[in-house]
């Protein structure tokens, strides 16, 4: 009896130690996803941020460190150096750098803003009332930032040269108070950086003018999730899962946006809640959740849109090449469609 007792308690033992090490083992077999934000983490961030620490990616295998961005046209120079493997951030600097790069393999396999927040912002005394105003003014904007990149498509669905109006290059962090001190004439950038940092400056908002460029038919998409086709087939299963964890965080998001705020400020504690509350709202109602996300939910791209914003970002830049739409977008690695909508 005392022998057969001895022998179920080391059994007992055994299994136990196995159950100890079994998460250990686990944790070794996850894939390290190293992702880079578009931006400093601000409301819009928080959405991609809460993925993280929820665990929605950790629940697909993954292991993800996740940086601060510096501008959407940044994103896809880092990915494409081997610096990140995959990123947030405006489509269109992609766009542009496949059109004049054909070697690069970058790609989105998930776009996440249905409508574009790129925007030229000024202030009232500027007396910038419409894009032709901005005609001999002086705008900043980082080198690397989305809307300056794409600018000559917006000055040219405006109707005026891109050439007629001076660039000053500035870091991102002094972008909105250059505007606010009067140093320039206007800015470019996200409506969900630009009009609420302006406010945090203490800009009154009814002092604000925004010209967005959907407002003169450049009509782009927006943040997309940006990889290489390298990267992606060797990781399928972390693409869908990475797709799949930033799905579910949107969805949080909408629901709940306080939760969101609060676990973006545990990681930035000089987060202002009620501006950055309001700047997610806006980025969830007006970028991502659109009339056509909510009625059919993600992953429903309309290509023929997408070849006319690739067609817009080419003709810009006078690159002749063309780039077919099934050459930036790939949907074949989003999650099942049960994934893609929530009620």
């Amino acid at each position: 009896m005392r022998r057969r007792q001895a022998l179920a308690l080391i059994g007992s033992a055994a299994l136990a130690a196995r159950a100890v090490q079994a998460p250990a083992v686990h944790a070794q077999s996850l894939t390290n996803v190293r992702f880079s934000l578009d931006w400093a983490l601000q409301g819009p961030q928080g959405a991609f941020v809460l993925a993280l620490d929820r665990g929605y990616f950790r629940e697909a295998g993954l292991n993800v460190t996740m940086d601060r961005g510096f501008g959407s046209g940044d994103v896809p120079v880092k990915i494409s150096a081997g610096a990140y493997d995959v990123g947030v951030a405006d489509l269109n600097p992609t766009i542009r750098m496949k059109l004049e790069r054909p070697e690069s393999d970058l790609f989105t396999p998930f776009i996440i803003h249905d409508a574009t927040a790129l925007a030229v912002m000024t202030l009232r005394r500027e007396n910038i009332r419409t894009p032709a105003d901005l005609v001999g003014k002086t705008l900043a904007a980082p080198e690397s930032d989305a809307g300056r990149q794409l600018f000559p498509a917006f000055a040219k669905a405006a109707g005026f040269d891109p050439a007629s109006v001076r660039w000053q290059s500035v870091t991102p962090q002094l972008r909105e108070p250059m505007l606010a001190q009067g140093r320039v004439n206007a800015i470019t950038g996200f409506i969900t950086s630009g009009i609420f940092s302006l406010r945090g400056l203490g800009v009154a908002e009814q002092d604000i003018v925004t010209m967005l460029f959907s407002d003169v038919g450049a009509d782009f998409f927006a943040t997309s999730m940006i990889t290489t086709r390298r990267w992606a087939a060797a990781n399928p299963a972390a693409v869908t899962g990475l797709i799949r964890g930033l799905i579910r965080a949107q969805y949080d998001s909408l629901r709940d946006p306080g939760a969101t705020i609060a676990n973006l400020r545990r990681r930035e504690p000089l987060t202002d809640v009620p501006l950055e509350t309001e700047r997610l709202r806006m980025a969830l109602d007006r970028l991502t959740f659109t009339p056509r996300v909510r009625q059919v939910g993600f992953g429903q791209v309309d290509t023929q849109r997408l070849q006319r914003s690739i067609d817009a970002v080419r003709d810009a830049f006078g690159i002749s090449r063309p780039l077919p739409a099934s050459d930036i977008y790939d949907p074949s690695y989003l999650p099942p469609a049960a994934d893609l909508r929530q009620a």
